[in-house]
């Protein structure tokens, strides 16, 4: 068995939300051949790895990837053709280079991303083993706590309901993944019959969550609450409450502008607001609560509430190691969000999981708004042991799959899986 890449390929497909992005094809000399889709966020931080579109308005609305494609059947071809598929790091490193930009906008983190999983999948494919198992180790075992996106706000309800993008439920009472999905799939139904008995609207948003009509961005922990009761399990104790107010997104001129409520907060006064809502409800992860720039406010909020949840940088830190060391040098958070995407490699989206568990912070990974039926974060959160992970509501293909993946994993771990529960959130460690 030989490990050289012999082909590179791409071609434009769609994701969830019908726009095109990039997949990937290897085939190695033995004939072996692995795909990856790279994909597509809505809601996106200022310092994210740049993705490359077309600006052709004739196409896709001048989102098409075209140029993506022929960077990856092109340049990185020529670059990466014949080098061993098992070397990660080594082709990481000469896509980086190749690119020679600091945000991978020269050929697009969505062009150099779907060469680097597709490497790993058919490294794994060459080894015969499967892909958590050949990026982690045998020992790989650990079993996350689905974190679904059962509600949602902000951008991802182009701004019809609440304020918050996100509010999820935490399974962490449940004995294994499998009855973690179940529990996740009952209260999501649950929800469902809760909003129509109330005359609102169940429909969903990008990321399967219902997206209603509220009046506070307290009413939906209020409605996700009452599912859960309704769906027979304890608040807190089975299943706990997971938020993502994506606060970049309302701040403004030094304020945080929460429309439903028709205020105008201080980050002093946002930290105050978060209290009260650990103080009411059982939330155990508070992602992106300030603005992205926020530095000052994130320290404060981290100061008061990082003992008490898991406070998650997802904009302020986007998968990148330099800002990440920064948020630990200055007690910003506790946690960071992991999105492939945002930093466009295999490689250094590992060394920012490595540098998290070094000093005692949680790794959250993440989906992004636009999917494919890709299931590469499943593998990689067991693969890792980070514990949790989102990738949507239990609705949509493209979200499910992720759940169904890891049901796999877990199937074929046998007595070997250990669910993460409650040792998955830093501050119910």
């Amino acid at each position: 068995m030989t490990f050289q890449i012999a082909t590179v390929t791409a071609m434009e497909i769609l994701d969830s939300r019908g726009n095109p992005t990039v997949e990937v094809e290897l085939v190695s000399d033995a004939g072996l051949r692995a795909r990856a889709a790279v994909p597509s966020g809505a809601s996106t931080g200022t310092r994210e790895a740049v993705e490359r579109r077309d600006g052709d308005k004739q196409r896709f609305g001048g989102k098409g990837v075209s140029g993506a494609v022929a960077a990856v059947c092109g340049e990185i071809c020529s670059a990466v053709r014949g080098m061993d598929c098992r070397d990660q790091r080594g082709i990481d490193n000469t896509l980086v280079t190749l690119d020679g930009t600091a945000n991978k906008s020269r050929l697009g983190a969505n062009a150099l991303l779907g060469v680097s999983l597709a490497v790993c999948r058919l490294a794994a494919l060459s080894a015969g083993l499967p892909l958590y198992a050949y990026l982690g180790g045998t020992g790989a075992s650990l079993m996350p706590v689905p974190c679904m996106n059962i509600l949602n706000g902000g951008v991802h309800a182009r701004w019809q309901g609440a304020d918050f993008q996100e509010y999820m439920i935490a399974p962490l009472g449940a004995p294994s993944l499998r009855d973690a999905v179940r529990w996740g799939s009952e209260v999501y139904q649950a929800l469902r019959n809760v909003l129509l008995d109330r005359g609102l609207s169940a429909g969903v948003g990008d990321e399967g969550g219902f997206a209603p009509s509220v009046s506070s961005n307290r009413q939906p922990l209020e409605l996700i609450l009452r599912a859960v009761e309704k769906a027979g399990y304890r608040p807190g104790e089975d299943i706990a409450v997971c938020m993502d107010p994506a606060a970049t997104a309302f701040h403004r001129d030094g304020l945080y502008h929460l429309r439903t409520e028709k205020r105008a907060l201080s980050a002093e006064e946002m930290t105050e607001y978060y209290a009260a809502i650990l103080r009411d409800f059982p939330v155990v992860l508070l992602e992106d609560g300030l603005a992205e720039d926020d530095w000052d406010g994130w320290a404060m909020l981290c100061n008061t509430l990082g003992r008490h949840v898991e406070l998650v940088g997802d904009d302020i830190f986007v998968t990148n190691v330099r800002y990440i060391e920064r948020g630990i040098k200055e007690h910003t958070a506790n946690a960071a969000l992991i999105k492939l995407n945002q930093i466009g490699t295999l490689s250094e989206t590992i060394d920012a999981v490595r540098l998290c568990r070094r000093n005692g912070w949680g790794a959250f990974v993440s989906h992004r708004s636009g999917e494919t039926v890709d299931s590469f974060i499943a593998d990689m959160t067991v693969a890792l042991e980070t514990g949790h992970l989102k990738t949507g509501a239990p609705c949509r293909g493209e979200r499910v799959e992720k759940y169904n993946q890891l049901m796999r994993i877990e199937r074929a771990l046998g007595a070997s899986a250990v669910y993460a529960g409650k040792n998955a959130f830093v501050a119910t460690r």
